[in-house]
């Protein structure tokens, strides 16, 4: 479970992040914080994953309020405010996203949070998944939110601008590219062995030759990844 602070001074703005938030069973918000005097009171003595935070806000501003603070937590900026992009980036938030926002955007940037809280690990032995790793993640398809467990997850290939993601159950094709799905699954004992595909290294049956097979499904190793395939399983 990961907890959330909204700050913003706008009512409007926190009860459409609650509403979104509220659909992904894995947040849990803590606070609604209406200015950043406010947040760092509650942040003195409370402990949070992440935060969203506005930036046009009174007495203190929101990447002002972000410098004040030693040990942030992850922070996503909600703001209607391009221009202040470059400084946010440079104080480290995870992302930065322009009002009005939709549900899938801030899936995005939930991911992103999830994502850079894990510590990447890929175990050659132990291919269970570490218990730091997400469990579950949303993927857009189909004009709609598909909640993917990633135990549930074999191997995800490129498809153009976009993915396929094959379950042991079913296909699903997502608007991200594999590079996404690369960085969101490197805690997850992942392994990305041809430009075009994206493997759960524990359901893999075997490796044979210049091949890998996951139960039906035979994924091509490719030339440049060969190399740290035989350097991890010695074949």
């Amino acid at each position: 479970m990961l907890k959330y602070i909204i700050i913003d001074d706008e009512p409007l703005a926190h009860e459409i992040i609650e509403e979104f938030c509220s659909m992904l069973p894995h947040l849990q918000l803590e606070k609604h914080c209406y200015n950043t005097m406010e947040a760092m009171q509650f942040l003195n003595e409370n402990t949070v994953d992440f935060m969203f935070l506005d930036i046009n806000m009174p007495k203190l501003k929101g990447l002002d309020f972000l410098k004040t603070l030693t040990n942030p937590p992850k922070t996503i900026i909600t703001t209607a405010y391009k221009e202040h992009a470059i400084e946010g980036f440079e104080l480290n938030v995870v992302d930065y996203i322009l009002k009005p926002f939709s549900f899938d955007r801030l899936v995005t940037a939930v991911n992103k949070v999830s994502n850079t809280i894990q510590t990447p690990k890929l175990v050659r032995e132990d291919v269970s998944t570490s218990e730091t790793s997400p469990k579950q993640f949303f993927v857009k398809g189909d004009k709609k939110q598909h909640q993917i467990a990633i135990n549930n997850l074999l191997y995800i290939e490129a498809y153009g601008n976009y993915t396929k993601l094959f379950l042991e159950d079913d296909m699903i094709v997502s608007h991200e590219k594999i590079s996404y799905y690369e960085t969101l699954l490197e805690a997850s004992n992942f392994l990305r062995v041809h430009k075009s595909f994206l493997v759960s290294i524990g359901k893999i049956k075997f490796i044979e030759g210049n091949r890998i097979v996951i139960n039906d499904h035979k994924i091509p190793i490719g030339q440049t990844y060969k190399s740290r395939i035989n350097k991890l399983y010695g074949s």
